[in-house]
């Protein structure tokens, strides 16, 4: 693992974001880990998540002009990461949008920024990939260019339903469906050589192992 992937997944367990044990999964599925971003409900822990937001953008070489923030999520994430990348030195505008449209003031469902050039949108996960198409409709309709997906944690795991597993996981659709990257702050590989170096949680790597045989993508 790179160092700032490293620092991620540590400071997602410190932060007990990322907890080890039984719980079931969006799909039904019993996973030994869970990833919860909604608890980097702090201060610190925000300002310090945005800045590995901002980090991983910047480093990945993407050019873009602008964050988009599906709702809920995604708000204070685009918000929290614009303020982490002007402290960068590279101001740059957010918009976000509303789950229902306001029929006042300025109306419509999008707030911040207009829409334009090439767009990065920014969440925690990707499960379904729903919110992303929705978020690509909406750039697109704009007239604007959505450049990427960032994400805090790819959980590189194939879907599928009725039984049967998809051979790409909600990522690689999403990357494979709209033509643009997924860049995510951290992955499943990463964890898992984040288990298999630390010690004190080296019982769950057999789990962790076993769940990424049975549901994992390469």
């Amino acid at each position: 693992m790179n160092s700032l992937r490293q620092e991620f997944i540590a400071f997602s367990v410190e932060a007990g974001v990322l907890k080890f044990g039984q719980f079931t999964t969006k799909a039904g599925r019993q996973s030994p880990y869970f990833f919860n971003a909604g608890l980097f409900h702090d201060g610190a822990t925000l300002a310090r998540l945005a800045d590995f937001y901002a980090q991983t953008l910047l480093d990945s070489g993407v050019e873009f002009d602008m964050l988009f923030g599906p709702a809920y999520k995604g708000i204070t994430l685009a918000s929290a990461t614009s303020m982490a990348l002007a402290g960068k030195g590279r101001n740059t505008s957010f918009a976000y949008n509303r789950k229902e449209a306001k029929d006042h003031g300025e109306g419509g469902t999008l707030v911040g920024a207009k829409l334009q050039g090439k767009v990065v949108i920014i969440d925690d996960v990707i499960s379904a990939g729903t919110s992303v198409r929705e978020s690509v409709e909406m750039i697109r309709a704009a007239g604007a260019e959505p450049c990427a997906v960032l994400i805090a944690l790819d959980r590189m795991e194939r879907g599928g339903k009725d039984g049967q597993l998809s051979p790409l996981s909600a990522v690689q659709e999403v990357s494979q469906n709209y033509g643009i990257p997924v860049i995510s702050i951290g992955s499943l590989a990463d964890l898992f050589g984040y288990l298999a170096a630390d010690p004190a949680l080296a019982q769950y790597k057999d789990a962790v192992a076993a769940y990424r045989d049975q549901y994992g993508v390469a």
